[in-house]
């Protein structure tokens, strides 16, 4: 069995498991955020009414309203609020960063876990070896509170083979960007995305991070990567080795995907998804030059410590051009702490940079960040569908820390190998 397999078969009390088997698995740790924890509470509250099962497996973070423009976005986060403490959930309020990388980076989620969160994005967590799956709101309302479980169909495994050293200029988040593409939106319906090879194994950990990421957009149930001595060692740190001993995991050698896509990355360019889906990712040079005001390092994959050092890096003895907002938004709290440290909140902070609070940032344009018709974002976000971020007359390009960086410069869609120090 693979790493999908032996956790389900685990958590389900099954020697083994195979494709299309349908089990029902004990849930370890359940995560929503202050929208989807508002509207489950209200479900369980009203439908379910039954005890809930295991109220030290679910967390709630508070990222999207992580200052609430009204009245109305207060009186939810109250509501949680309250609701937390009735069952004793465990609850980061405002501030702790975005969803996934405040429980990840907080120490709640560890190898041969079983993982569901109402995001769409709770995939990423295969990163740290578990199965992370998305289910909706009303089967968290529904199993998981009064019964601490969820049913699955066990899925067809994809592998994803990587190979090969990136050119200069390149990240791994154009790679992963050019995946998406390369894969397609809904090329990998309720697939297992296994994501290998030579180009994963040497990248820390916040980098494979941004591969599983990508599950959602190509239709896939989950992804994961085969925890190694990084993951452990993180897991370690943070007292959270999770089910690892005793999983049946069979050598990659053993394993029977249903296919296997290998990809050289030796080639590729800096990558930009355009409006009007993620998708529609093409190679920088075919959008250098289009007019951006806002520019943001935040959302699921950004944020974090790698990209906040790449803008310091393009931005140095610089200044951010004057018809640009620069939006910097760190991933979690520890994250923020790192760039205090090393002086890159002030760096960024002279060059001309906001600040948000650790949250997910104008991700849905809740708090601040929306967008006008005919104006354009570059961001690290995972998503740029219209809308998404104000007006649906504005357009949202995805890209990578020093592609946004080095366009918040600029002022345009720049390619950051012809504007770094």
């Amino acid at each position: 069995m693979n790493l999908v397999e032996s956790i389900l078969a685990r958590a389900s009390g099954r020697r083994k498991v195979a494709p299309g088997d349908v089990v029902i698995a004990d849930v370890d740790r359940m995560i929503m955020h202050d929208l989807s924890g508002w509207i489950t509470a209200k479900v369980y509250e009203e439908k379910v009414k039954k005890p809930l099962a295991r109220p030290d497996s679910v967390i709630m973070v508070f990222d999207h309203l992580f200052s609430p423009p009204r009245e109305r976005e207060a009186d939810v986060l109250k509501t949680d609020r309250e609701w937390a403490a009735k069952y004793g959930i465990k609850l980061l309020d405002c501030g702790n960063g975005n969803i996934h990388n405040a429980v990840a980076r907080g120490g709640f989620i560890g190898p041969g876990m079983v993982v569901v969160g109402s995001d769409s994005h709770t995939p990423v967590h295969g990163a740290l070896g578990a199965f992370a799956a998305a289910i909706g709101n009303d089967c968290h309302a529904g199993m998981v509170f009064p019964y601490g479980k969820a049913w699955f169909r066990v899925p067809e495994t994809v592998r994803v083979e990587l190979s090969g050293t990136l050119r200069p200029g390149t990240t791994p988040r154009d790679i992963a960007l050019w995946l998406t593409a390369q894969i397609g939106e809904g090329g990998a319906v309720y697939k297992a995305l296994e994501f290998a090879g030579p180009f994963i194994e040497g990248l820390d950990l916040f980098d494979r991070w941004l591969f599983p990421l990508i599950t959602v957009d190509v239709g896939a149930k989950c992804a994961y990567i085969d925890p190694d001595e990084k993951v452990f060692q993180f897991a370690r740190e943070l007292g959270v080795m999770g089910h690892w001993e005793g999983l049946d995991v069979s050598p990659p050698s053993a394993r029977r995907p249903e296919s296997v896509l290998r990809f050289d990355v030796s080639k590729i360019e800096p990558q930009v998804a355009c409006p009007p889906t993620v998708g529609n990712v093409k190679d920088i040079n075919a959008v250098v030059g289009h007019k951006i005001q806002w520019a943001e390092l935040g959302g699921h994959g950004g944020g974090r410590i790698e990209d906040i050092r790449m803008a310091a890096n393009i931005l140095k003895n610089k200044s951010v051009h004057p018809q640009v907002r620069f939006n910097v938004v760190p991933c979690s709290r520890g994250v923020f702490t790192q760039a205090l440290q090393e002086g890159l909140v002030q760096q960024l902070h002279e060059a001309g940079a906001l600040w948000f609070p650790p949250s997910t940032g104008s991700n849905q344009s809740i708090n601040m960040g929306a967008m006008a018709a005919g104006e354009s974002m570059i961001s690290t976000h995972a998503r740029n569908f219209p809308g998404r971020n104000g007006s649906a007359k504005a357009s949202m390009y995805l890209a990578s820390a020093q592609t946004v960086a080095a366009s918040a410069l600029h002022g345009c869609i720049t390619d950051a190998r012809g504007s770094t120090p």
